[in-house]
Parts: C-alpha cells; structure tokens; sequence
C-alpha cells in the first residue's frame, strides 16, 4: 500500500510539474498587456523597461518619506499653532537654520534622483548598437500605418479589431486577443533584435506607446521622431494611442508580434505580396507552437 501510495504522490507532483510548465508557457506566449485592475507596471521586456522599473522604486525612496515628513508637519503645525493652543501668535519672520536645511535638504534629494534620471534619458536615445530594422509608423485617426524600410518595402495598415471580424481573422481567443486591444495586422519583429521606429502623424498628434518595451513618442504630423527597442521575449505585445487625438481616441491599439528570426523571415518574404495571408500564416504557426507547449 506504502508503494501505492509513493506511486499516486509522485503522479500528482508530476501532474502539478506539468500544469505549472503550462502556466508558464502560456505567460509567455501571452506576453504582457493591461490587465484589470492593475497598479503595478507591465512585465518588462527590454532592458530599458527594467531600468525604467528600477528607477521608479528608486524614487518611492525619496517620495514616500518626504510625503510623510510633509504630512507630520502638517499636523504638527495644524495642532500646535490652532488659535486656541496658541492665542498670541509668534511675529518671526524668519530663521536662518530652518531656510538652510529646507534648501540644502532638496538640493541634495533632486541630485540623487537628477542623476539617475539623466543616465536612464540618456539610455533611453541611445541604442546599445546599430539598429537592423527600421520601422515607420505613421498615426491616422484612428489606426496606424507602419513601413519596413527593407529592400523591397513592407507597408500595411493596422486597426482595432472588431468584434464582428474576430471569427474571420481566427483570433477568436480573447485571452492572447483582448477586447480594445486586438489589431487586424500586428507590427512583427525577431527577438533579440533591435528595432527603429521612426514616429510620425498624418492629421493630428498621436503618440506611439509600448509599456512593457518602456517606449512612448509624440507622433507630430511634419515631424519625425524616433524611438527604438530590443524586445528579449517573444510574445504578444499591446500598447496605445497616449495622447488625445479625438473621439477614438481610446480605440487606437498598437499590438507587436515578437517572433523568432526564422519566423521573421519566413513572415516578411510572404509580406511583400500578401500581409493578410502572412500574418494568418504566423498566427497559425505561433498559436500552434503554444498549444504544443501547452500540452507537453
């Protein structure tokens, strides 16, 4: 009976090994995207993001005890110095070591976060080596047009998916395809790789944001601003219009497909002369590898 016993314990490990595998391989595959009630930020996906990450719990260091300290002020003040504690209110105009230490106390906090902060900015404009793919996306309201700069250009335009389409585009899974969220056409890259986008606008400002790459850029009709990132997970990526651009606004997605080099390339050879039937055939082949992995 023991062995039985042993037997049916390690069946159950195994069984809970396997549905964690799952669990994780799922993850994966879903990437990130905004989840409901959400306080924290996304998942990190470049290196950018996780200095990004970094640096705002660097600065809670800084803000959480001066709010407090600023809050115990208050209350001190407004209990000690009430009319009916303190009749006879004091006439000082002034005290030199109060106005040194509330000048020199900031002076020295803003460093500590300036020089982070400039390090991060500086990173942030900086590619860690020369990008391989360029990408421009151009803002509409309210969708995106986005060009590869290859030899033989890849363009395509990238809207919102309704829910009336969902059953015809096969992204039918609202898990990996979320409602406001999921696009007709997804902006593919390889991992590992990194990326220019070159950002602008055809009517009126938008602004091009990925959450978990750590990116976000006016997109200015007549300008062109530039961005770039190295995505090091491959996944399904959501971002947003960011900036208020009329009344669908809040119906503007940008969704990333990162992808493996070999299927990168297989996507980009069949995108020159259909985009609807190689993104079909990507999404077939990507959702089939998840639900092999799934299943082992």
């Amino acid at each position: 009976m023991r062995g039985m016993g042993d037997t049916f314990t390690m069946r159950r490990f195994l069984a809970g090994l396997s549905a964690s595998s799952a669990l994780l391989f799922a993850g994966l595959a879903h990437a990130d995207q905004p989840r409901d009630w959400q306080i924290r930020m996304q998942e990190p996906a470049t290196d950018i993001m996780r200095q990004i990450e970094w640096f705002e719990v660097y600065t809670l260091w800084f803000i959480i005890p001066i709010t407090l300290l600023v809050l115990v002020l208050l209350a001190w003040c407004i209990v000690r110095f009430r009319a009916s504690a303190n009749p006879n209110p004091s006439r000082t105009s002034h005290n030199t070591l109060i106005e040194v230490i509330w000048t020199i106390g900031p002076v020295i906090a803003l460093l500590f976060i300036a020089v982070p902060s400039f390090q991060l900015l500086t990173a942030q404009y900086t590619p860690v080596e020369e990008p391989q793919i360029t990408i421009k996306a151009t803002g509409n309201q309210w969708n995106w047009d986005y060009e590869y700069q290859v030899e033989e250009p890849v363009s395509f335009n990238s809207a919102m998916l309704q829910e009336g389409d969902r059953e015809a585009s096969g992204k039918t899974d609202k898990g990996r395809y979320p409602r406001l969220l999921a696009v007709d056409n997804e902006v593919v890259v390889p991992v590992n790789v990194t990326t220019r986008v070159l950002v602008t606008a055809a009517d009126v400002i938008h602004a091009f944001a990925m959450p978990a790459f750590g990116i976000k850029v006016d997109a200015v009709p007549g300008r062109i601003n530039e961005t770039w990132f190295k995505a090091e997970k491959e996944g399904l990526y959501y971002g947003q219009c960011s900036e208020l651009c009329g009344k669908d606004h809040a119906f503007m997605p940008i969704a990333i497909r990162v992808v493996s080099q070999q299927q990168y390339d297989t996507w980009l050879a069949a995108a020159r002369t259909d985009v609807t039937g190689a993104n079909k055939a990507l999404m077939a082949a990507v959702d089939g590898e998840n639900k092999l992995a799934s299943a082992e």
